[in-house]
């Protein structure tokens, strides 16, 4: 797998977002600097950041002291409304529970795995959370099998 999808020791840290509540992953500095739009990732400092994943928050990122970028600042901004499930390859969810329901969704899953398996992937500065989409995959299914 390429190194943004594997399961290297790099370890999480959640922070509570301060507009919706829900426990939210770090990003990476990379991550942050592909995502946020001119000029604000000019400004960034150098402290932590955490990505708030719910679409119907306004906050896209915010550092524990206090600084926000609302989600409308991100390069990413329509396809998180729009439920990207994966970043690199733009497959949305929609698109991919469609695939499960015509029993095509191996095809898809498929190719996205073999993608990242041969480093074709850049999930670590495409997807807006900087982590891989596969375990997205795996939860939709669960969805759709309902």
């Amino acid at each position: 797998m390429s190194l943004c999808c594997s399961n290297h020791s790099i370890k999480i840290i959640t922070e509570t977002c301060p507009m919706c509540g829900i426990s939210c992953k770090d990003v990476e500095n990379k991550t942050l600097c592909h995502q946020v739009r001119f000029p604000e990732n000019y400004e960034l400092s150098s402290e932590k950041y955490y990505f708030c994943p719910s679409k119907e928050c306004t906050v896209g990122y915010f550092s524990s002291t206090g600084h926000i970028i609302p989600k409308q600042r991100l390069r990413t901004y329509q396809e998180i409304n729009d439920d990207k499930l994966c970043y690199c390859f733009d497959i949305n969810a929609d698109q991919y529970l469609s695939a499960l329901h015509a029993n095509n969704s191996d095809a898809v899953k498929s190719f996205v795995i073999q993608k990242t398996k041969s480093g074709d992937c850049a999930c670590d500065i495409k997807n807006p959370s900087g982590q891989c989409c596969l375990a997205k995959f795996k939860i939709l299914e669960r969805l759709g099998a309902r």
